[in-house]
């Protein structure tokens, strides 16, 4: 009888359980239809679990949230870093040109920006305070930015008429972690066939063009000379002495148009013992101008300043590779933060997983007591447990591993104090970004606008199109027209041992004064004009280089091609990415849901004692691993909205980075 109405109350037990799971379902069903059907709601910027939510409005003021603290804390003064700053070294000493000039020390300090972010030992970050720490401590930038005083250098290298040695502008990647654009291509192996591996460029190839810094040169000397003379008729003694002082000066300077002058002076005091010199010492001076002008090859500013074009374009094209380098710098930052935000979440689960497990397994253990369930439950819990704390191992292990990826981009350098801080994310999601909806033509027209590649191939390409001109001129024979013009002087006293009678009678002046004003008096004048033509017969070298300037012309024409293929691609793949990331956010939520439903009814039927512990803790696994799920697709999701701004060249308008601020390292305006 007794086991009668056992069987009859676990035969009820079991009914209204399955009622009950009936009517669970279909109260189910209707929210899953209605969520297929209706769009997923805009995300938002949430705090993290550590910051506590904004409550309800009431009459009173309600508490900040720690995410609104933070933010007031940042406010608070601090020093900011000292902004980059290395002009040009300029004096008008005129010794300075003579003297090496060295630029400020390299400033590996933090910005104190990091430690308004700290609160009771952790690292408050969120996503735009990961960016502004990023444009004041990442090397990258600090390293990119002495490219502009690097330019600088090469605009006046090159108007001394030298050629420019160029200006490294490849964006640099070497912070550790997130994700490369889609627009990086593959770089071959290959093999350079130049002298010692390195081939020329025909860019900035012409005529050679002399300096334009003027140049001044002085020569002084003091001889004495004995020379013992076989005929005396020649100097009257049979030892011939002379003492001889002589200065020479000399100056010459180029111009653009091809203009070259130059000016020269020399004065000389020559004494001797020979009675044949009707004054002794002889005092002489000479001054010349020389003034040489191209008429064909070197003909030209164009030709002439062809390096100091090509410098200024450097500047410019330096310019917006810094854009660029920002651009992946910020766009790398982004991804690094929500790998961040993805682990931490993941270590979240797993804690809940564990807390799930243990209490499982200790209200099991109480059951066991009781000998209301068997022995092996209690055996399946446990290794419940230590599974849920392996995952949570891992997860710690990538938390750990994310924050140091994040530290690494946001330092100069390592910082113990920071070394073993956690990093909460404050950010969990982002606005919701625009060029999601756009259509595909609207963005490819936009990164066509707004890409800096775009421009610097542009800029590169008429800079090759102006060499081809520019090269032309050393197709031409060399003619150059010249004049000439000199004066000299001449003094000295008469020489009291001059035995040639009246000849010794002489009415030079004697002393320097007179020489010297004769000298430009046009007393004794010289004039010279004339040319020089000189025509290479042949004159393969110069039409090999100008024929290689217009190959080299054409390769860049394709290669302006490639960069707009490579474009069209990369947005048609951001947007291709973006798409695919938000349907398997889309679907992650709903599997997450549908498992969020089951692990309630589970817990259900567990209370009414259809289902035992271990369906709950299956169910509480699949919830777990739904909700990983959800998060990794969520993070992707953003990811694919950061390139998204990246491909079409919007990412420093969307995160509202100065670029003014990048140059200068210091941000004034938090992004």
């Amino acid at each position: 009888m007794n086991q009668f109405k056992s069987n009859s109350a676990r035969f009820l037990k079991t009914a209204a359980a399955i009622l009950l799971l009936q009517v669970n379902l279909a109260l189910v069903a209707e929210p899953v239809q209605q969520q297929q059907t209706t769009p997923p709601p805009p995300t938002t910027t949430q705090p993290a679990p550590d910051a506590p939510a904004v409550p309800a409005a009431t009459p009173a003021p309600a508490p900040p949230t720690l995410a609104q603290q933070m933010q007031q804390a940042q406010q608070q003064s601090f020093t900011p870093p000292q902004p980059f700053n290395v002009p040009m070294p300029h004096s008008r000493n005129p010794i300075s040109p003579y003297r090496p000039s060295t630029a400020p020390e390299i400033n590996l300090t933090n910005s104190q920006r990091l430690q308004a972010m700290i609160r009771d030992g952790k690292i408050y970050l969120s996503l735009r305070d990961a960016i502004a720490l990023s444009i004041e401590n990442n090397l990258d930038l600090a390293s990119f930015r002495y490219n502009f005083p690097i330019a600088e250098t090469d605009i006046l290298r090159t108007k001394a008429g030298s050629p420019a040695n160029g200006v490294n502008t490849a964006i640099v990647q070497s912070t550790q972690g997130g994700f490369s654009g889609s627009s990086g291509g593959g770089s071959g192996s290959g093999f350079s066939a130049g002298a010692g591996g390195i081939v020329q460029s025909t860019l900035g190839a012409g005529t050679s063009v002399s300096s334009f810094d003027p140049f001044l040169t002085f020569k002084g000397y003091v001889d004495h000379t004995v020379v013992q003379e076989a005929n005396q008729f020649l100097t009257g003694v049979p030892v011939y002495k002379t003492n001889t002082i002589e200065v020479q000066s000399n100056y010459t300077q180029s111009f653009p148009i091809g203009t070259q002058v130059q000016v020269s002076y020399l004065g000389q005091r020559v004494a001797s013992n020979s009675p044949y010199n009707a004054i002794n010492p002889e005092l002489y001076s000479n001054f010349a101008v020389t003034v040489a002008q191209s008429l064909l090859a070197g003909f030209g500013v164009a030709t002439n300043e062809r390096y100091i074009r090509i410098a200024k374009r450097n500047l410019q094209i330096t310019d917006l590779a810094f854009k660029a380098q920002v651009i992946a710098t910020v766009t790398q930052v982004a991804s690094i933060y929500w790998d961040l935000v993805n682990a931490y979440e993941g270590e979240q689960i797993s804690e809940q997983s564990l807390g799930f497990a243990n209490k499982t397994l200790a209200d099991d253990q109480k059951q066991l007591e009781l000998k209301a369930i068997p022995a092996m439950q209690v055996m399946t819990d446990q290794a419940a447990v230590a599974t849920a704390e392996g995952n949570l191992t891992v997860a710690r292990a990538s938390l750990r591993l994310n924050e140091l990826l994040m530290k690494n981009a946001l330092t100069k350098v390592d910082d113990p104090t920071i070394d073993e801080m956690p990093v909460i994310p404050l950010d969990l999601k982002a606005d919701p970004d625009p060029n999601a909806d756009k259509p595909i033509d609207d963005l490819i027209s936009e990164a066509e606008k707004k890409r800096p590649e775009v421009a610097i191939y542009q800029m590169q390409a008429d800079v090759q199109k102006q060499s081809l001109k520019d090269i032309n001129s050393e197709l031409l024979p060399t003619l150059n027209m010249y004049g000439y013009y000199a004066g000299a002087g001449t003094a000295g006293p008469a020489n009291p041992i001059c035995s040639l009678g009246s000849e010794c009678a002489t009415t030079l002046p004697t002393g320097f004064p007179q020489m010297f004003a004769n000298t430009f008096n046009y007393s004794s004048p010289e004039y010279q004009v004339g040319m020089t033509l000189s025509i290479n017969l042949r004159n393969r070298q110069a039409k090999a280089d100008q024929f290689r300037a217009v190959l080299d012309y054409r390769k860049s024409q394709i290669s302006a091609e490639q960069q707009k293929k490579t474009i069209l691609f990369d947005v048609r793949n951001s947007k291709f990415a973006l798409e695919q990331a938000q349907a398997h956010v889309e679907s992650a939520q709903k599997a997450r849901d549908l498992a969020q439903k089951t692990f309630d009814i589970v817990k259900q039927e567990q209370q009414l004692g259809a289902k035992s512990s271990a369906d709950t803790l299956a169910a509480e696994n699949l919830l777990a691993v739904a909700e990983s799920a959800l998060d990794t697709a969520q993070s992707n999701y953003e990811k694919a909205k950061v390139d998204i701004d990246r491909a079409i060249g919007a990412t420093l308008e969307r995160t509202g980075v100065s670029i003014d601020d990048a140059k200068s390292g210091v941000v004034t305006r938090v992004p």
